[in-house]
């Protein structure tokens, strides 16, 4: 079954945190806050209405096709430059930079190395997320498919909803706070300030 977890066990850590230099605990410490940040963010995106997320989508499918995943995630084969603008597109044009000074102070380290880490990640991610979107697009729909989700975005949708656990179902106004809230354990509004942050990042509505 698709979830962070699995996702979790793509990521080559120790790997990330001998090549940027870094203590392996504080890289793997991040990676839990970032990685959910950068799929909350993707579901932000396919369900907001008034963003176009096909360009993101055909990302996601490319991304899926890469090979990057097969064998095993190395970090030189990841495209940092690429994974830059995959965040800006995550984030509604906020760069690693941008994301990096918003979401530093929140448990996810320091600036510095969410910068770094950023671009490393969202190649990986969507290649995850590519791989199972394009498996349950095969998988043959058998007696439920009358059960398809409502789902604004259809099967991509529901790809980012299994991941995060179906954090993001309750149709609210502004699931991401939830979504991001649950995954990261956030007991309260006020002690989780990661779904107000990325909201804010993706233009959150005035």
């Amino acid at each position: 079954m698709a979830g962070l977890d699995e996702l979790f066990a793509q990521i080559p850590t120790q790997e990330i945190a001998s090549k940027l230099g870094v203590d392996e605990g504080e890289v793997n410490s991040a990676i839990k806050t970032l990685v959910p940040a950068l799929v909350g963010g993707l579901a932000e995106n396919v369900q907001a209405d008034e963003i176009d997320s096909s360009e993101l989508e055909s990302a996601v499918a490319q991304q899926g096709a890469s090979g990057l995943l097969d064998g095993g995630v190395s970090v030189d084969q990841v495209d940092a430059q690429q994974g830059d603008q995959f965040v800006a597109r995550i984030f509604g044009g906020n760069d690693s930079n941008a994301v990096a000074s918003a979401l530093a102070g929140t448990g996810a380290g320091g600036g510095d190395l969410i910068k770094r880490l950023l671009p490393i990640l969202a190649p990986i991610v969507l290649a995850y997320i590519g791989k199972q979107f394009a498996q349950r697009s095969a998988a043959p729909a058998g007696g439920g498919a009358t059960q398809a989700q409502a789902a604004p975005s259809g099967g991509l949708g529901d790809v980012l909803g299994s991941i995060l656990g179906g954090a993001g179902g309750g149709g609210g106004n502004n699931p991401l706070g939830s979504i991001l809230g649950s995954v990261l354990g956030g007991s309260g509004g006020q002690s989780n300030p990661i779904g107000e942050i990325l909201g804010g990042l993706l233009g959150g509505k005035k």
